[in-house]
């Protein structure tokens, strides 16, 4: 059973990395794309279990430095799309909907931070833009709260569906 474990995990890290190569060679799409590869982790943890799952993050994380063409699709791999199915399934075992909603956007308001942070002070003065920071996280959150409903969808129709055939 962990050879199965192993080799699926091995099947997981191929597909993001493809996800992950296809959004940062694609012009357009490129937070569309990284969301599907995101629900290769929850559906990793649904097949091969926590453990195995680590090592699958572990290694999109480490190899998508040396492969995937945009650092910056590799560092939101790591911190938000990829890392957010582990924080979903450990937030969801609270089983408090009011706690659930605060504490998942606690964490995206943290590892968006993380990001901002970082691009600011490798790429861009954001300060040189004319731009309402609020509005921006205000359309930033409310974007994650539909990509938390849509990876909801996705893991329940996988439990439905696809979870009798993989394993």
């Amino acid at each position: 059973m962990k050879s199965n474990h192993i080799a699926k995990g091995g099947i997981f890290v191929a597909l993001s990395l493809i996800l992950l190569y296809l959004s940062s060679v694609f012009p357009t799409n490129k937070l569309f794309i990284l969301g599907i590869a995101s629900c290769i982790i929850p559906l990793s943890i649904m097949v091969t279990g926590i453990k195995n799952t680590v090592v699958v993050y572990s290694a999109v994380s480490l190899l998508s430095f040396f492969i995937i063409p945009s650092k910056i699709i590799s560092i939101a791999y790591i911190l938000i799309f990829g890392s957010y199915g582990f924080a979903k399934y450990y937030i969801e075992k609270l089983r408090n909907a009011p706690l659930e909603i605060i504490l998942k956007l606690l964490y995206f308001n943290i590892t968006s931070a993380i990001i901002i942070t970082a691009y600011k002070l490798v790429l861009l003065n954001m300060t040189s833009l004319n731009i309402n920071i609020y509005l921006i996280i205000l359309a930033m959150e409310i974007a994650f709260v539909i990509y938390d409903y849509a990876l909801t969808a996705f893991i329940s129709y996988a439990n439905k569906n696809l979870l009798k055939k993989l394993k």
